[in-house]
């Protein structure tokens, strides 16, 4: 019996992380979740207490979509890591057609102002991002890769600042152009 309830929020769990992706906050009801999910409405509050709730658990299950052990994996120079990180990321946007972009991304831009306990997870998930981008900079600029007088901790909150700009821009534009001019210009011309 406690193993169904797992699964029951399992499913309800992902699914809340897809509907947020497709339709934003705001517009995911939690009755989108249940049927998603295929449960009863009512099993959704068994799980989760609110929406909000299940948003925050959608924020730390996308975060494990990010691959941030791309930035520290050993064997390659840092700067390719890093490319090959957005490569993996813009992938993922090219492949949806432009419709998602990033949960981070979205939930800041639509609850920050709203939710506390949204904007404040999200604030962590993107201190996180930018410090391990931070990290392959500085092994960057060990390595003599990279210009010893960049402030990486600015450069690192650029480069994420600009990735998610460019995510915004690609979907309004149902084009790849902006994620083509972040890798032009981030890693042709800012980490060159």
């Amino acid at each position: 019996m406690e193993m169904g309830r797992a699964s029951k929020r399992e499913e309800i769990a992902q699914a809340a992380l897809q509907q947020f992706r497709a339709r934003g906050f705001n517009a995911t009801g939690i009755s989108d979740i249940t049927k998603a999910a295929g449960v009863p409405k009512g099993s959704f509050y068994n799980h989760f207490s609110s929406k909000e709730e299940s948003a925050l658990e959608a924020l730390s299950r996308y975060a494990d979509t990010l691959r941030l052990d791309m930035l520290t994996a050993p064997g390659r120079p840092a700067l390719e890591r890093l490319r090959e990180h957005f490569e993996y990321l813009g992938g993922d946007t090219l492949d949806n057609g432009f419709v998602r972009g990033c949960l981070a991304g979205n939930l800041g831009a639509e609850v920050a102002d709203h939710n506390e306990e949204i904007r404040s997870a999200v604030q962590r998930g993107f201190d996180r991002w930018a410090s391990h981008i931070r990290q392959v900079l500085v092994e960057a600029q060990e390595a003599g890769d990279l210009d010893g007088a960049l402030d990486t901790t600015a450069a690192a909150l650029f480069i994420l600042s600009a990735w998610e700009g460019a995510l915004i821009a690609a979907r309004a534009d149902k084009s790849a152009a902006p994620v083509e001019a972040f890798f032009h210009i981030v890693f042709g011309v800012v980490l060159r």
